[in-house]
């Protein structure tokens, strides 16, 4: 005699409700928070990728660059081409100031101009700025009642020959911009990146291009080369 069958579902018996749909919900969840997960994480690795070493966005917390750039202003920072092609004359950086200037515990990454390359002497007189014996002109100076501000000297020193490996850099605003007239040539290698877009306030939306001096054709030097430390976020 066969063994009793109750306790065995037939073929076509009807099973409890999500019995079988129980694993496959089971499955499709997990699979769904997998995807999620793996989505998040390239995400912030790309973020980081790119904030590393592509472009940055900054907050400038300085009225060192006015009338170029206002306070509270946003700027997108370049961080890759100027790894291939270096920096330049007229380039405008944010980079972290030396040790010795620096406010408070944070370090508070500063934005200025590049005046002077490796292998320049940037000499100042009489208000002007002269680069290799070339007085070089400057249209964006801050103005007072429409007359470019004079650049004096923050010391007793007026001339600098920048060392390989530095930068010579000055702010827009002469009267009000801690930089290499106080401090000296800057390290590349504290450069973060190059300042190329204002993007904030839209209003405000503009490429913010590198200053030309023809007058400095005659004595052009190269190129200081680029590197990057680990990112700031406010200069």
């Amino acid at each position: 005699m066969d063994p009793p069958t109750a306790d065995r579902p037939t073929a076509g018996a009807a099973l409890p409700p999500g019995a079988e749909s129980a694993p496959p919900q089971r499955s499709r969840a997990l699979g769904c928070l997998l995807e999620l997960v793996e989505t998040l994480v390239v995400t912030l690795i790309l973020f980081w990728v790119i904030q590393s070493f592509v472009a940055q966005p900054f907050q400038v917390k300085q009225v060192s660059m006015r009338d170029t750039i206002e306070d509270g202003q946003y700027v997108l920072v370049d961080r890759l081409t100027p790894r291939v092609d270096g920096y330049h004359r007229g380039d405008i950086i944010v980079f972290s100031p030396p040790i010795d200037v620096q406010e408070g515990p944070k370090t508070v990454p500063f934005i200025k101009r590049i005046i002077g390359v490796a292998g320049d002497t940037v000499s100042l007189v009489d208000g002007k700025v002269k680069v290799n014996g070339s007085e070089i002109r400057e249209p964006y100076l801050f103005k007072v009642d429409g007359t470019p501000q004079p650049t004096l000297p923050e010391t007793d020193q007026d001339t600098w020959t920048v060392p390989p490996g530095e930068l010579f850099v000055m702010g827009d605003h002469r009267a009000i911009s801690s930089d290499s007239r106080q401090f000296g040539p800057i390290a590349v290698d504290s450069v973060i990146g190059r300042a190329w877009l204002r993007y904030w306030p839209l209003n405000d939306l503009s490429i913010l291009s590198t200053a030309s001096y023809p007058e400095l054709e005659a004595t052009r030097f190269g190129a200081s080369p680029g590197t990057s430390p680990p990112p700031s976020r406010t200069p």
